[in-house]
């Protein structure tokens, strides 16, 4: 039998308590389900109604009570017949005793199911963009406020050349701005079933309609109307499981987007690089065994989160591939586990999300020292193309700058400052070619970012343009 009460001495999920918002619960708890359920039979009635099948005095019992969820009655009738739809049809016809015998007439289960899930993925991605728009707004804010601060690029997580915190920031917000026009085209697209019966033919729906001057399609189309949701035009005994796989590979490709952002700030986040850090709260405790410490806790909880989203895809893939001939079952299972869980924690990643941006600390002195120690290295092509324009071999004074570079970079590995400046200015080779003021400014790299502050500002721009700003 169903557990209709829950307490703490057992199981539950994280997601019931612990991540997620309590309005991305509501969509997806029991008693949403049933009040949609009951939202289905209540239109479907109203439906009848209009084709003479059923009478008014029906419709309105069933809808003076459709809000009388009692979970705990159903779960005493499912564990006598073991099948919940028609468990919650019964406990509802116990309540409406005028209309209770005409509930779910002419329907098969799946169409009140799939209607019902229908409209459940269409609100939790409803939430979902909402969320996501706000974190792009931010961002956005964040990419304008920075696009012109200079900071050292590193590929290989080595030092490159310099680039600028905005035109970064513009690189996250730039795949996030795709995720949410990902995630609008499939909730534009989100279908429902509708009417079709069985295996999707409507044949029920023909015989009962039979003399009564209206179609099995325009019953369906009366039913979906009072839903606000379009039907699928063909379908088997479910909607096309292909819908699920859609929806949920946009929710795991923004994980990989929110995923990449929090993996690089945990980066920058490290004491040697120092660029970048996490809010961390007055009162907020790092480590059990080591009081000092900062952990990036929010950041390494977005990709943990974000790496179950990575693996839900699969299960939805299965579904739309294995799903036999006109239905097999083995779908059902899976999925009361694996639509939630997606929305939840796509719902928890934005959460934690909004607070990363909203609260990132971008610390000047690090970045400062990263571009002065490191960004010298790439400047030096600055200098190389000024003296071979003097009339320089380009050959031998990139040997030159090789080799005052190396000696450089040891220095910097055994913890002294960087030296490479000094060097290049006092070295006879470089300087007969290229005065040291001159020169002293050619290896400042501060500038050397090109026309990354005009790209990240349009990124920005574009954000802005997408949420309607």
């Amino acid at each position: 039998m169903p557990q209709t009460s829950f307490d703490h001495e057992t199981y539950l999920s994280p997601l019931t308590w612990r991540y997620g918002s309590a309005e991305m619960r509501r969509v997806w708890s029991e008693a949403e389900k049933r009040r949609l359920l009951r939202r289905f039979w209540v239109a479907l009635a109203e439906a009848q109604h209009a084709a003479g099948l059923v009478t008014a005095e029906q419709v309105a019992d069933l809808r003076a009570h459709q809000d009388n969820i009692d979970i705990a009655r159903a779960a005493e009738i499912e564990q006598e017949i073991r099948h919940d739809l028609m468990a919650e049809i019964k406990t509802f016809a116990e309540q409406c005793p005028v209309g209770g015998a005409i509930i779910h007439l002419g329907a098969t289960s799946m169409d009140v199911l799939d209607n019902v899930d229908a409209l459940r993925l269409r609100a939790a991605l409803d939430l979902v963009i909402v969320k996501l728009e706000g974190v792009l707004r931010s961002l956005a804010a964040r990419i304008e406020e920075n696009a012109d601060t200079p900071a050292i690029a590193f590929t290989h997580i080595q030092p490159a050349e310099p680039t600028t915190v905005g035109y970064r920031l513009a690189q996250y917000g730039q795949d996030l701005l795709a995720d949410l026009g990902e995630l609008r085209r499939v909730r534009d697209g989100v279908r429902g079933k509708g009417l079709k019966g069985a295996v999707g033919t409507s044949a029920s729906y023909t015989q009962l309609l039979d003399g009564t001057g209206l179609s099995a399609r325009q019953l369906e189309d009366k039913v979906m109307s009072a839903l606000g949701i379009n039907a699928f035009t063909a379908a088997t005994q479910t909607y096309p499981r292909k819908q699920d796989w859609f929806i949920v590979n946009a929710l795991a490709g923004l994980g990989a987007s929110v995923h990449k952002f929090a993996f690089d700030l945990r980066i920058l986040q490290s004491p040697p690089f120092g660029e970048w850090s996490e809010p961390f709260g007055k009162h907020q405790v790092g480590s059990s065994a080591m009081p000092f410490k900062r952990n990036p806790i929010a950041a390494e909880n977005v990709d943990s989160l974000s790496r179950v989203l990575a693996a839900l895809p699969r299960p939805a893939w299965d579904n739309a591939a294995l799903s036999l001939l006109e239905r097999t079952l083995d779908d059902s299972a899976n999925r009361r586990l694996f639509l939630a869980e997606a929305f939840l924690v796509t719902d928890e990643v934005l959460g934690q999300m909004q607070k990363l941006v909203d609260g990132l600390t971008i610390w000047p002195g690090p970045t400062a020292r990263n571009l002065r120690d490191y960004g010298i290295f790439a400047a030096t092509e600055r200098l190389l193309m000024e003296a071979v324009k003097a009339g320089g071999d380009r050959q031998e004074l990139h040997e030159v700058i090789r080799e005052q570079s190396l000696t450089a970079w040891a220095a910097l590995q055994a913890g002294e400052p960087n030296p490479l400046m000094d060097n290049l200015l006092t070295d006879e080779r470089l300087m007969s070619l290229v005065d040291p003021t001159t020169a002293h400014r050619l290896l400042d790299a501060s500038d050397y970012v090109g026309d990354a502050p005009e790209r990240a500002r349009e990124v920005a721009g574009m954000i802005l343009s997408a949420l309607g700003s």
